[in-house]
């Protein structure tokens, strides 16, 4: 397996540098079928004839992944493809029948060049396999089956609610719930400075180096593995018990950006750091990936509103005004004495303008298509 992984590494790489290249000399993007041929062609090389010893399938879909690759590229999802490196994203996938078997009742799975190998079943599977991607993390493989089978449209039930995410309270809900963080880096931030440190002092690819790497690589696979566990409850529960909900847009690369030399700010460069720590450490893009399509599983729906002004305007009188955040915690409006919670105030808010725009949507469907944000909390000129 571990061959396979590396040709396919090899054969993206490789792609990835002709695409680049031809980029480079001003020619157009070789297509899925010409790449094809140009694998045909390298698998005959005797620089690369090795390339043969493994199967194709496995191979073809790298070149896939590079194609999709650059069509989000192109729709400006993501950035240029980068080269892959050996120990990151290890894995390669089967999407030909032929080459792969299913035998659920005694948890067995036959890949092609592999043979039969047991494998845990974490849940059950229903549908027709589509293809398999097994993939090597912290020394462990895993398997990735994709189904697929008819599921009937389901009926989103519960209120419509708005979400303001944030450190101290991971996320508030308007209904006056909130999530409190779990901050998985932080509970394992000291054993990783220990792993680290000790793997500093290592001769590098020795064999207690690579002891030690074992070590600082599980820490990671803890710390990712219990925040998408986390992040999976809370957006589970959101989702189920909520038919709209209505969330920030925020740009977190923007705000965990590091503090400037000369920057004329209110925080020292030692404390931005460590708010940087913490606002990586929620994992807000992902929550918000995951709510998005498990509430159109649900039949619900996902407003994503401009976070501009929505944690100091007075839901009551409307005054949008800095001194009505008299604290982190604290909301107090200078203008009617309205007094909530901070975050609360900021989820009634957000729920605001993400009925605002709901009601922009259906009155002008040109203005949805637009993909403009209101211009403030409550969105009165839509």
């Amino acid at each position: 397996m571990r061959r396979i992984v590396g040709c396919c590494r090899f054969v993206f790489n490789l792609a990835l540098a002709t695409q680049k290249e031809r980029l480079d000399q001003g020619h157009a993007e070789l297509t899925g079928a010409e790449l094809s041929l140009r694998l045909a062609e390298w698998r005959q090389r005797p620089e690369s004839q090795w390339l043969a010893d493994a199967s194709i399938g496995p191979q073809l879909q790298a070149l896939r992944d590079l194609e999709r690759a650059f069509a989000r590229c192109r729709a400006r999802q993501a950035q240029f493809p980068r080269f892959r490196k050996r120990g990151r994203s290890d894995s390669f996938r089967h999407s030909n029948p032929g080459k792969f078997k299913l035998h659920q009742a005694t948890s067995r799975l036959f890949l092609s060049q592999d043979g039969w190998l047991r494998y845990r079943n974490s849940r059950k599977f229903l549908g027709q396999v589509r293809n398999v991607t097994v993939s090597a993390s912290c020394e462990k493989w895993f398997v990735s089956i994709l189904t697929q089978r008819h599921v009937a449209g389901r009926r989103a039930v519960g209120p419509a609610v708005g979400i303001d995410m944030g450190i101290a309270r991971f996320a508030t809900l308007s209904d006056g719930n909130f999530f409190a963080p779990l901050n998985s880096f932080r509970r394992h931030e000291k054993a990783l400075a220990l792993a680290q440190r000790s793997l500093s002092r290592k001769i590098k690819y020795s064999n207690n180096w690579r002891k030690e790497k074992s070590r600082v690589q599980r820490i990671y696979v803890r710390i990712g593995n219990a925040r998408r566990d986390y992040l999976h409850k809370a957006s589970t529960t959101i989702s189920q018990n909520h038919a709209v909900v209505c969330i920030e847009d925020l740009r977190v690369s923007d705000m965990s950006q590091s503090q400037a030399s000369g920057d004329r700010a209110v925080r020292s460069p030692a404390a931005k750091r460590e708010l940087n720590k913490s606002i990586l450490d929620q994992g807000w893009f992902e929550f918000r990936r995951q709510l998005e399509y498990k509430l159109r599983w649900n039949g619900g729906r996902l407003v994503v509103v401009s976070p501009r002004n929505t944690s100091i305007t007075c839901p009551s009188c409307g005054r949008v005004a800095k001194e009505n955040r008299r604290s982190q915690a604290q909301f107090a409006c200078a203008a009617c004495g309205f007094q909530e919670n901070a975050d609360v105030v900021g989820a009634t808010n957000v729920l605001r303008a993400g009925h605002a725009r709901l009601a922009c949507a259906e009155t002008s469907p040109a203005y949805e298509a637009s993909g403009q944000e209101p211009t403030d909390a409550y969105s009165q000129d839509c």
